[in-house]
């Protein structure tokens, strides 16, 4: 506490008045302490003050820089209150812990000398204690509001930001943190100071000056819309966050700001948050022309066709069907420059993961930025690498754009409808004319029957995955999870109804998915449910009555959290057809979109389906492909099928709406020309297999 009594000042004053008019005097008192009554203030050397085992506080030593800074700037406002030690040769300091060590440590910076005379008042022995408890109990701290109109105060006579920032020894954004909070809504401020806002709540608002959008944002919200995130988000919803958006995150805020775009930064965030952008169409701007750059040298590739979008999405993106490229041999430079990559990248590695090595955090640093050096260059040479099929580059266009983390993208061998269109019939052209290279019909009494659906095996093991997914988008959504279940109580007891339920309102977990798809466990979707599942169960009591306590005392937001996860794993979406789409109202409230949830693979999919299932979803994500996956086996289909479905943003018509499965439907070819049929190679072995996934 750095203030003093109105005697102990006169005290103090008189003291220093004293060691003004006699310096040899003053120097004397420093060194020797005569015999006094107890309770008097004298001038004590500092390099004879040390602290008392019988102070009261045995903690508080931190903002000891801050406060020898503030000592420093503007004195020592409070003395410091101590006893004679044993010896007679020094003080104990039993009140005053944090100044002496701020006093000591100006001494230990050469910014006061060791024997700076320090005003403390001598107490008796037997009072050291009581006077210690005294001081700290009695004492009435400021209240937060009080000490931000203080703040206010200082600022309002004229005191620069730098000057204050240097009397309190802080930063001076700690200054602008505490100014910007006292310019507060004045109500809003007295809200604080009655317990009714939190001081965090406060920091939220105080992102706007506008007095009226924090009251409306305050006022004019229900209770669980106040916490502080809610807060914020409400007063920023029509500016960009710099720290999260890909299209900012991209231009860069610095280049937004030279550009002559707004801005508005919140005070109260990290280094790396907090800031907000208002143009959004400068933004764009900034981000297109940037783009257009590199789509010219995307163009020099040869395209019919190159855009710069700075914010494609996924569903823009899926309009597209995707010609893809094959990996050529390496020529003998590239496969000598790869094998060198390779071994350096090893022995990076290597070096990072031996402990033996020693590296400093800067060594580390500096070998993972080596490391993504060699990456970057290794991934140039792959691309590199990549070659279509011939006809496509002519057909086929890319969109550059930037990714969800900020990063330049482009999408190469991207087909309009038209354009797929004229490339099937090139491939069908061309498969034709190798059947009929090919002479008689033996292999048409082995291709397979065209357009097959999916077997219920297969339907009932994609459901269990879309189930799934729909479990883990409730349990984030808890809006929807308290819809879904009034919608349940509302049907079942209010309308008397039966059926048409997403969820189980038994409370009965659909937890045992696996015994459906094998694959389950491993999925994103039921990875994360467990680990949240999880974590309830380390937090709640098993006791019914402890447990009920427990969800009394919660708040409201988290007490929705717990409901969303527990609506979410009675979500059951099972079915045994592929045109069935269970618990599609929920889905589409949550905006189930299994592209995050599940990607196409051999074991997951197309082996098990028939070849000319797999050979009609190739023909969607790699049309160019399907003449060469024809005359391949079904083993050999599905693994060439994983691979060029790898990233293509392909789903089974199971994993997607009524809508886009009828457009899917409307648009879709047949499969195999009767010529091309008659390349499809199908033996004893691959019937076997075909039965079997389609059993």
């Amino acid at each position: 506490m750095n203030t003093v009594s109105h005697s102990e000042v006169q005290a103090v004053a008189a003291a220093a008045a004293a060691a003004a008019s006699a310096p040899a005097q003053a120097e004397a008192q420093a060194t020797t302490v005569p015999e006094v009554a107890p309770y008097e203030l004298h001038l004590i050397a500092l390099s004879k003050l040390r602290p008392s085992n019988r102070n009261v506080r045995k903690s508080g030593g931190t903002s000891i820089p801050s406060l020898a800074s503030s000592i420093l700037r503007v004195g020592l406002l409070q003395n410091l209150t101590v006893i004679a030690s044993p010896d007679g040769e020094s003080f104990e300091v039993v009140a005053g812990k944090r100044r002496l060590a701020a006093l000591k440590l100006l001494a230990k910076r050469r910014r006061i000398g060791r024997d700076h005379p320090v005003p403390c008042l001598l107490v008796p022995d037997a009072s050291a204690r009581t006077v210690s408890l005294t001081e700290n109990v009695q004492r009435v701290s400021m209240g937060a509001i009080e000490e931000l109109r203080a703040w206010k105060a200082l600022a309002a006579e004229g005191r620069a930001i730098e000057d204050i920032a240097a009397d309190f020894g802080v930063t001076p954004l700690v200054v602008r943190r505490r100014l910007r909070l006292a310019n507060v809504s004045p109500r809003l401020l007295s809200a604080c100071e009655a317990g009714e806002v939190s001081i965090e709540q406060l920091m939220a608002l105080a992102i706007t000056d506008d007095h009226k959008a924090q009251e409306a944002a305050w006022f004019e919200a229900p209770q669980w819309q106040r916490s502080p995130d809610a807060l914020r988000e409400h007063l920023t919803q029509d500016e960009i966050d710099a720290s999260r958006d890909p299209v900012a995150r991209f231009v860069g805020v610095e280049t937004y700001e030279a550009a002559g775009g707004g801005i508005r930064r919140d005070l109260f965030a990290d280094e790396q948050n907090g800031v907000f952008l208002a143009d959004a169409g400068l933004l764009e701007s900034l981000a297109r022309d940037q783009l257009e750059a590199v789509a010219d040298a995307v163009r020099a590739e040869g395209w019919r066709w190159v855009e710069a979008v700075p914010r494609a999405t996924s569903a823009e993106l899926h309009q597209f069907q995707r010609a893809r490229p094959t990996r050529r041999a390496p020529g003998k430079a590239e496969a000598k420059r790869i094998a060198k990559l390779e071994a350096e990248q090893a022995r990076i590695r290597n070096r990072l993961h031996d402990e033996d090595t020693g590296l400093s955090d800067g060594g580390a640093q500096a070998l993972h930025e080596e490391l993504d050096r060699l990456r970057d260059e290794r991934d140039a040479i792959e691309q590199g690498l990549l070659v279509y099929a011939p006809g496509v580059v002519p057909l086929a266009g890319a969109v550059v754009s930037i990714d969800h983390a900020g990063a330049l993208v482009v999408h190469r061998g991207l087909l309009r409808e038209e354009q797929a269109k004229a490339l099937r019939e090139q491939a069908r052209q061309e498969v034709g004319q190798a059947s009929d290279a090919s002479g008689s019909g033996d292999g048409a009494a082995d291709a397979e029957p065209m357009g097959p659906g999916i077997s219920e095996k297969l339907a009932r093991r994609l459901s269990a995955h879309r189930t799934v997914a729909l479990q883990a988008e409730v349990a984030r959504h808890p809006r929807v999870a308290l819809v879904a279940l009034v919608h349940v109580l509302a049907h079942r007891v209010i309308l008397d109804g039966y059926g048409g339920a997403s969820i189980n309102i038994s409370a009965s977990p659909q937890d045992r998915l696996s015994q459906i798809a094998p694959d389950i466990d491993e999925s994103p979707a039921a990875q994360g449910l467990e680990r949240v599942r999880e974590a309830w169960v380390a937090r709640l009591p098993s006791d019914p009555e402890a447990l009920f306590g427990e969800l009394l005392a919660m708040e409201r937001e988290e007490l929705l959290s717990l409901l969303a996860l527990c609506v979410g794993r009675t979500v059951a979406a099972f079915a045994s057809k592929e045109t069935e789409v269970p618990a599609l109202a929920l889905a589409r409230a949550v905006g189930l979109d299994m592209h995050g949830w599940w990607t196409p693979t051999a074991a997951g999919y197309f082996g098990h389906v028939s070849k000319a299932k797999a050979l009609e979803a190739v023909r969607v994500f790699a049309p160019g492909e399907v003449h060469r996956l024809a005359k391949l086996k079904k083993a050999q289909i599905a693994a060439e099928a994983e691979r060029l479905a790898a990233g293509s943003g392909w789903l089974p018509a199971m994993f997607r709406t009524p809508e886009e499965a009828a457009i899917g439907q409307a648009d879709a070819e047949p499969e195999v020309e009767a010529g091309a049929e008659a390349e499809i190679d199908v033996d004893a072995e691959g019937a076997e297999e075909e039965a079997h996934a389609t059993a």
